[in-house]
């Protein structure tokens, strides 16, 4: 077997030590090629090359942000199950949501081990993406497709995204207390939580209007805090297309009764009010907005937007599991 193992060596929670490890434990079992990230992009750079030279395995060896890349490498040609290389996650970041979606350890050292389990017994699995575009007729259609593998915001949650990554680049850890910081000052700067500003159109359907809070949900749990996994949109899965959880209002009483509910829902149960609007399964819809809103996918902040088009695509990848 021919593989390619991508680290990041900026992973919240894993050292160098650790790192020569994993390399050793996975190059007893496979022809490996060990490559560190060296700039913002180079996983994804990594990710297309072993496509192009139809390597067997790729191990995405980081967070979240790592994972995307090697994903968006990988299909850049767009997906072809069984053409591509299989995809491995070995768990580096803070959350690791993608890695833990699918049942893998959230540890480096567990996850290696049952890695190289699911090698030898042949485990694998095929997941759906989500792919985000620049909309045709807008400003934004120019902006290139990108997947992602388990969540993208619109709005209010992109700005906390957009907030903790600020206060990285200044120094401050990645832990949930910063997002948990974030997320409080950036409700009391929302200049649009009583009134919303994107509208989600998909065929079919009339219009939903007015929304301050939008994410789109590839897996269920959304994320999590701590051990404690948030289901925004417990239907969604990987064998599914797109699940969308948007509220239309964020005053204090809304906020206070949506937190709660995030923070006791459930793999049957997660946020519901007359403010929430749910769907589940779509394979096509737009979020546009009347004033640019900050986009996130995968915890990556990626700017402001005003419309971006949504497409699930089932069937997308192999992954090792």
């Amino acid at each position: 077997m021919r593989a390619l193992l991508v680290a990041n060596p900026a992973a919240t929670t894993t050292s160098a030590r650790t790192r020569d490890v994993l390399i050793h434990a996975l190059a007893s079992e496979m022809k490996l090629e060990a490559v560190t990230t060296e700039y913002r992009g180079h996983a994804r750079d990594l990710g297309r090359r072993a496509a192009h030279e139809g390597l067997d395995l790729v191990v995405a060896l980081g967070g979240d942000g790592t994972v995307n890349e090697v994903v968006n490498g990988l299909l850049h040609n767009g997906p072809d199950p069984d053409r591509l290389p299989r995809l491995a996650v070995v768990p580096g970041g803070s959350t690791n949501v993608f890695a833990r979606a699918l049942g893998l350890p959230n540890d480096a050292v567990e996850a290696t081990g049952a890695l190289l389990d699911a090698l030898r017994e042949k485990r694998e699995r095929t997941v759906g993406l989500g792919l985000a575009a620049g909309t045709p007729g807008t400003g934004d259609e120019s902006v290139p497709a990108r997947w992602f593998t388990f969540c993208a915001g619109f709005g209010f949650d992109a700005g906390v995204v957009g907030r903790v990554e600020q206060q990285r680049e200044r120094g401050k850890r990645s832990t949930h207390a910063l997002y948990v910081r974030q997320l409080m000052r950036q409700f009391w700067e929302e200049p649009n939580r009583r009134q919303g500003t994107v509208t989600l159109e998909r065929p079919g359907a009339d219009p939903v209007t007015g929304l301050v809070l939008s994410i789109v949900c590839n897996t269920s749990p959304w994320t999590y805090l701590g051990n404690r996994p948030l289901y925004a949109s417990p239907e969604a899965s990987f064998d599914t297309a797109l699940d969308v959880l948007a509220l239309n209002r964020l005053s204090t009483p809304a906020v206070a009764r949506y937190a709660t509910q995030l923070l006791t829902s459930t793999p049957e149960r997660g946020p519901r009010g007359k403010h929430a609007v749910s769907l589940h399964d779509l394979t096509d819809f737009t979020l546009h907005s009347k004033v640019p809103l900050p986009f996130q996918m995968d915890g990556d902040h990626l700017g402001l937007r005003t419309s971006v088009r949504f497409t699930g695509v089932r069937r997308a990848l192999r992954v090792i599991v």
